[in-house]
């Protein structure tokens, strides 16, 4: 009995959990699928949860250096795939799973971040049409933030030399694919926006996969577009290709080179528009003349004319009367050289009444043509109502006047219709 007694193995706890412990690191690498539940971060940045099914549950922890490169947020009820290795938690008793990766069961990891950082970004209003800002016509100076040694930025410059070779480029070099990508790609977009005097901000890359154009995915870079000052264009990737980046920017490019098209037009373009616009713009005044030489023509017999026109007869008459007096009294002596100083008082003060009453004339043709452009039918129909009449030109101003399957002319502001009454209210 005694034997068996000193033969009997006894362990402490500590010793127990350590054999234990040994035996579980053997599965230093195994993938655990299951519902997360119980998720909770600690202050240190530590991530832990419980995995289960229906039929059991395991403790898992994924460490803050592992935890914070996920690029989604893990969310309780969801079914998730670990890979990682067994241990123990000595203080509590309990083996626990050391999660060293970490992605959403059937949905890829990179999807759910992005499916769930545009969610935010879309209930935040960052979407919307309204707070998108219009691109300037006409850039002196284009911000773009890419790789130099990009196949995109080559694109770019070659459609902005062909359209119009005096534009300004301003090129903030920065990596478009990588880990620190994101960040240069935010820096570009700040420096850009707050340092420099251009009008119009583009970021470009070309094609890729998702885990390429990644970057653009990121919150810091939606966060710099949202918070520029300046208009920016999304030219990221090819035509299929969506990013965070292309639902906050200003305007979304299908591709680097369709960007270039969009921010400047051809020299051809704004040669064409401007002649256009100065061919509209002569038209326009030649009308206005037209019609001021009407409007003048049909005043001129008024009595204002006429009663102008008369006093200035006489002062003329009054003139060339002292102008033959003088000349019957000669040309020297203390007498002439006083008419002349009269008769100059005179064409002075002629002249001054003139212009005067001329003024006055003016102003009052002014307020009479300002006055009659407002009581004009004419200026009733430019603003877009029009006139009925009768065949024989009656105007119509009750439908009563006018019967059911009778024709009527409508008069508008340019031209005229003939219309036909099929019924009446």
């Amino acid at each position: 009995m005694r034997n068996a007694e000193f033969q009997r193995k006894i362990y402490t706890v500590s010793e127990l959990s350590f054999e234990i412990r040994e035996m579980l690191e053997r599965f230093i690498d195994v993938w655990v699928e299951g519902e997360l539940s119980n998720c909770k971060t600690s202050t240190a940045g530590h991530l832990y949860f419980t995995l289960k099914d229906d039929r059991a549950q395991l403790s898992a922890v994924c460490f803050r250096n592992t935890a914070r490169l996920l690029r989604f947020r893990p969310e309780n009820g969801k079914l998730y795939r670990a890979r990682g290795r067994v241990s123990t938690y000595e203080s509590r008793g309990e083996y626990q799973l050391i999660v060293e990766v970490l992605e959403p069961a059937g949905l890829g990891a990179l999807q759910l971040a992005f499916e769930q950082l545009k969610e935010k970004l879309e209930k935040e209003g960052l979407f919307k049409r309204e707070r998108k800002r219009p691109i300037p016509a006409f850039p002196r100076k284009i911000g773009i933030v890419t790789s130099p040694k990009s196949a995109a930025l080559r694109d770019i410059l070659t459609v902005l030399k062909r359209r119009h070779n005096a534009i300004n480029v301003l090129i903030f070099p920065a990596e478009v694919q990588g880990e620190s990508a994101s960040l240069q790609v935010m820096e570009g977009i700040d420096y850009l926006s707050r340092s420099t005097d251009v009008d119009v901000i583009m970021v470009a890359r070309g094609g890729g996969s998702m885990e390429d154009l990644w970057p653009f995915n990121e919150e810091r870079v939606a966060r710099a577009i949202v918070r520029s000052q300046k208009p920016v264009i999304s030219a990221v990737g090819h035509e299929v290709d969506f990013t965070i980046c292309d639902f906050v920017a200003d305007l979304r490019a299908p591709t680097p080179s369709a960007a270039a098209e969009i921010v400047i037009k051809s020299k051809a373009e704004l040669v064409d528009r401007v002649g256009q616009l100065e061919g509209r713009l002569t038209a326009v005044m030649k009308y206005r003349m037209n019609g001021l030489r009407s409007f003048l023509a049909s005043k001129v017999g008024s009595r204002g004319f006429v009663v102008a026109e008369t006093r200035i007869r006489r002062m003329v008459q009054r003139v060339d009367d002292l102008t033959f007096r003088l000349e019957q009294f000669g040309r020297s002596g203390t007498f002439i050289r006083a008419r002349e100083h009269r008769v100059e008082m005179c064409e002075q003060q002629l002249s001054a009444a003139v212009q005067q009453r001329l003024r006055k004339w003016h102003q009052l043709f002014a307020r009479i043509a300002h006055t009659l452009d407002a009581l004009s039918p004419l200026a009733v129909l430019e603003r877009g109502y029009a006139i009925c009449l009768t065949p024989e030109g009656r105007v119509i101003r009750s439908a009563d006047a006018v019967n059911v399957d009778e024709t009527v002319k409508v008069k508008l502001h340019q031209g005229s219709l003939s219309a036909r009454v099929t019924a009446k209210e």
